[in-house]
């Protein structure tokens, strides 16, 4: 929904959530448009609607994203603008708290700008990025992108890069993600939040040992003696 002050980045599993991506011109939040927002609903962990909708940017589609994400300039064409396609996307998501894969330096930022731009308010939502949660539950993992996690569980990444098929991949993980911070699979896992800027604090090693650090590092400075 909207208002005068953003949502909070939260740390933990919750059973009601909408779970989204975008693909976009570009990977500037200041520069390039969305082409393609899409989302599903989940109660109690279950999948209960989908919204998906491409989006005319109104200029060409680069060529590198449309390599990465296969949308191209005639599937745009005569597809809405932005402006109606994000007031469709909040009155789907209204009040519930949204997640996603790397939404909090990236996703996010398109949503925040483009609800000051057209409608002169911010999205209050709460949110939860799945890559800040894989990273402190598989700290053993080279990487934690998208498709990597998905090879991890076992999930098909059959469509992937396109916004829905996204979705329902990141869903599934974030659905194992809670097993682990439930401690269903035999994990012990502390998440502890940065008392600056929210994000998690995870344990580091430095010239005096082990201490917590934000990883919203270098933005964000704080740090906690274990």
């Amino acid at each position: 929904m909207l208002g005068n002050t953003k949502g909070k980045l939260i740390n933990q599993y919750v059973p009601d959530y909408v779970l989204y991506d975008l693909e976009t011109t570009g990977t500037s939040s200041k520069y390039d448009e969305v082409i393609e927002i899409s989302a599903v609903k989940v109660k109690n962990g279950v999948v209960t609607e989908e919204f998906s909708q491409l989006v005319n940017p109104g200029r060409p589609i680069p060529s590198a994203a449309s390599a990465v994400n296969h949308i191209t300039d005639d599937m745009v064409a005569f597809a809405p603008m932005f402006d109606s396609v994000l007031q469709q996307f909040l009155a789907f998501i209204g009040d519930d708290v949204l997640a996603g894969h790397n939404i909090n330096r990236f996703d996010m930022k398109f949503l925040y700008r483009d609800c000051e731009r057209y409608f002169g308010q911010t999205l209050t939502n709460d949110y939860i990025d799945t890559l800040k949660l894989a990273r402190l539950c598989l700290p053993e993992l080279s990487h934690h992108r998208l498709g990597d996690l998905a090879q991890y569980y076992g999930i098909s990444t059959a469509g992937a890069h396109r916004a829905l098929n996204d979705c329902r991949m990141n869903q599934q993980i974030f659905e194992k993600l809670a097993k682990e911070l439930d401690g269903t699979t035999g994990r012990n896992i502390e998440i502890k939040n940065c008392p600056v800027c929210g994000q998690p604090l995870k344990k580091r090693n430095g010239r005096f040992g082990e201490f917590w650090g934000c990883m919203g590092f270098p933005t964000c400075r704080y740090t906690e003696n274990i």
